[in-house]
């Protein structure tokens, strides 16, 4: 277990100047095209797979890194670049830590490089969990999944929201309700291969933010997959299904079900996305008050701006140490006792609408349009108190640990 530490070594510091590079000269050039054009950026996962960015293996190194940084620190500067952008670069990893988090050895050698493809074959995957009725709620999901015994095949019927690259993914990993009566402890995670019968794109959103990022729902109609698509296997599910029902008999333990495990190794990486959005609109509203002049002198010299940057600064540090806090924590198997995760996600995700809004002021009226681009990284940092647990059910989440109540 490696200590935890504030400073990266040279090696990460290293990939931390790539990434940094890359998000530089490819991403934040092609930002304001792809936010208008509202278009999945093709051309730049390419380029992210060329240079080896977008990959199986710089992802696992990432994951793997001993010291938990490796993440945090690859999703900043990538979302420093642009955050609908790098949400299509990074989007395939939340399918990616679903098979990682719920499957066996040969489920995650088989479909994770399938959701990658190659630089030549460019392919992405998408993680389907929300549906038009269960967001937060996740008990009352109502796409359900039923086992053909006879030819040991799963049949899926629902619709899925808000999915990130739904409908144009290679492969979806879809969470469905294999027992209702348990509740959110009766759900399954599955793997829908490619050009599965019966799933469909249904309707593609228009945002107000991240519009790089291609989100739709996702349509399964009888869609039947192999026994082997039910990641972790039966076995283990119905185990799993029968510790929860003696539980739910004597009032036990509580069970993790599929998503909430997805959910909970991903929270810190979504809060270092926000950390980069926050970063990136903190240093354009630095520089722009740096040579901006007003009544004869730079405006950084009013108190009133001076002091807006120095909150700004102290936010952004504050949340990335509660981002790496967790992942070093995740990674060494330390319990998040006090929530740690959530705390991390919802700090570092109010951070980036906070610095967001006081950048668009201190650049006044062209803060505003769309010829800077701290309009775009407010419209983006809007979407981190929403996705992956609003802030509200973060709160929720840390409340009941630190208190043991069921708070409501």
């Amino acid at each position: 277990m490696a200590e935890f530490t504030m400073e990266l070594n040279d090696e990460q510091k290293e990939v931390r100047d790539w990434i940094h590079g890359f998000a530089a000269d490819v991403i934040r050039p092609a930002a304001a095209e792809w936010d208008e054009r509202e278009e999945t950026p093709w051309p730049v996962i390419q380029e992210a797979a060329k240079v080896g960015i977008y990959s199986l293996d710089f992802y696992a190194q990432q994951y793997f890194d001993p010291t938990g940084l490796g993440i945090p620190m690859t999703m900043e500067e990538l979302f420093w670049g642009d955050a609908g952008i790098a949400l299509s670069i990074v989007g395939t990893g939340l399918a990616a830590v679903g098979v990682l988090a719920n499957g066996t050895e040969e489920q995650i050698g088989t479909w994770i490089p399938q959701m990658y493809g190659d630089a030549n074959d460019v392919k992405v995957a998408a993680f389907c969990s929300s549906e038009p009725d269960a967001g937060s709620d996740v008990a009352s999901m109502r796409t359900r999944a039923v086992y053909d015994e006879a030819n040991d095949e799963w049949v899926i019927n629902g619709t899925k929201t808000w999915a990130t690259n739904g409908g144009i993914a290679n492969v979806h990993v879809v969470v469905a309700v294999v027992d209702a009566e348990l509740g959110s402890k009766g759900h399954a995670s599955f793997i829908i291969p490619p050009n599965t019968p019966g799933l469909a794109q249904g309707q593609k959103f228009k945002k107000h933010g991240i519009r790089a990022s291609h989100t739709a729902e996702v349509v399964l109609d009888n869609v039947r997959v192999p026994g082997s698509c039910l990641l972790g296997g039966k076995d283990k599910l119905d185990e799993r299904m029968a510790r929860a029902r003696e539980r739910a008999k004597t009032g036990g333990e509580r069970v993790k079900n599929a998503a909430m495990a997805t959910f909970e190794a991903s929270r810190p990486a979504v809060g270092a996305m926000a950390v980069g959005t926050a970063r990136a609109a903190y240093e354009v509203a630095l520089d722009y008050a740096k040579t901006r002049e007003q009544f004869g002198r730079p405006i950084i010299d009013n108190q009133g701006v001076a002091f807006q940057l120095a909150d700004m600064r102290t936010s952004i540090d504050a949340a990335r140490l509660l981002v790496w806090r967790a992942s070093w924590m995740a990674i060494s198997g330390k319990p998040f006792t006090a929530a740690e995760g959530s705390m991390s996600k919802l700090f570092a995700s109010e951070t980036a609408k906070k610095v967001t809004a006081q950048a668009i002021q201190i650049l006044g009226g062209n803060g505003y349009t769309r010829e800077y681009p701290v309009e775009r990284m407010h419209r983006d940092a809007a979407i981190y108190t929403i996705f992956e647990g609003t802030s509200e059910v973060q709160r929720l989440v840390i409340a009941r640990t630190l208190s043991g109540m069921p708070i409501r």
